[in-house]
């Protein structure tokens, strides 16, 4: 590290690049994702809905010596992608790297939804990267050294995700989406791949909860939802902001330049336990619970 590198640094190669981020200014993780690039060298430019925050972002950026572009736009609205994706060519020039990070949903029984809204939670979730990565295409192209795309998903569109089925199959859309658009754009160096958290810090995540989900959580005490996690997550803690930063991090430099196509699970292992939970009354892990565990959710007779 004589050069002031270090060799995880100097492998990843993200000093001096240009990242453009949608959704990359409000919320808890939008911002720390555009914070992570500029902290790693990368100039970044910022698309998002919530102007406070828009405005916020650049003098972030650039204290730490980084270029910044943010515009106020909604990413679902095809006119302002277009109108940021031109700032980005205006200012830039060309892109190295493209983070899809806006989604919603809301839980609710497919029954009880109506058509807008299901039109809605696909547009949020798939639509709007169709059109993104259609608008980025030609600057990522225009570097001539390949680039980088990472898509956010879910890990919703690798299971059956009742009451969240709209907001599943479009997640599940673009995580196909980008596996074939990894084979299309590969030989130009191009990689295109997505992330896909659980029990995310993002915002979303909250709000896609119901007022009484929160009122429950609420009456069993301050530990319940840590408690909550620790039967549900094997590595016993939802992962943080950071762990899904460095995770962007990871996919967008070349340390993940063989990569593509691919889907990386930020999640502690829920993906992987995919039903198994670690159930309490000494049960451990099993897809459902047994005597000890039965006995606690249940009262049965001669207890």
């Amino acid at each position: 590290m004589a050069d002031g590198v270090g060799v995880l640094d100097r492998r990843a190669n993200l000093k001096g690049r240009i990242a453009a981020v949608v959704g990359g200014a409000g919320g808890i993780l939008g911002r720390a994702v555009t914070l992570g690039f500029a902290e790693a060298g990368v100039d970044v430019a910022v698309l998002d809905c919530d102007a406070a925050a828009v405005e916020a972002i650049v003098p972030e950026v650039e204290r730490r010596r980084r270029r910044a572009l943010a515009v106020a736009g909604d990413a679902l609205e095809f006119a302002d992608l277009a109108r940021f994706f031109e700032a980005v060519a205006a200012s830039y020039g060309h892109l190295d790297i493209l983070v899809n990070l806006v989604g919603g949903v809301a839980r609710a029984s497919f029954a009880d939804t109506t058509r807008e809204q299901n039109q809605w939670e696909i547009r949020a979730n798939f639509g709007y990267v169709l059109d993104s990565v259609r608008l980025a295409l030609p600057l990522l192209r225009k570097s001539g050294r390949g680039g980088s795309i990472v898509n956010f998903t879910t890990i919703e569109a690798h299971r059956g995700a009742a009451t969240y089925a709209v907001y599943a199959g479009a997640k599940a859309a673009t995580t196909n989406f980008s596996r074939a658009l990894a084979v299309e754009l590969a030989a130009e160096g191009i990689r295109v791949n997505c992330l896909a958290p659980d029990t995310s810090p993002a915002q979303g995540a909250n709000a896609a909860l119901r007022p009484e989900d929160f009122a429950r959580l609420r009456e069993l005490g301050a530990d319940a939802l840590e408690r909550a996690i620790a039967f549900y997550v094997p590595m016993k803690r939802a992962p943080s902001v950071d762990d899904v930063v460095n995770g962007v991090l990871f996919l967008a430099g070349d340390l993940a330049r063989s990569i593509t196509g691919t889907t990386l699970h930020v999640d502690g292992g829920t993906s992987a336990s995919l039903g198994f939970l670690d159930w309490p009354g000494g049960d451990g892990y099993m897809p459902a619970p047994l005597g000890g565990s039965l006995r606690r959710l249940f009262p049965f007779e001669g207890d």
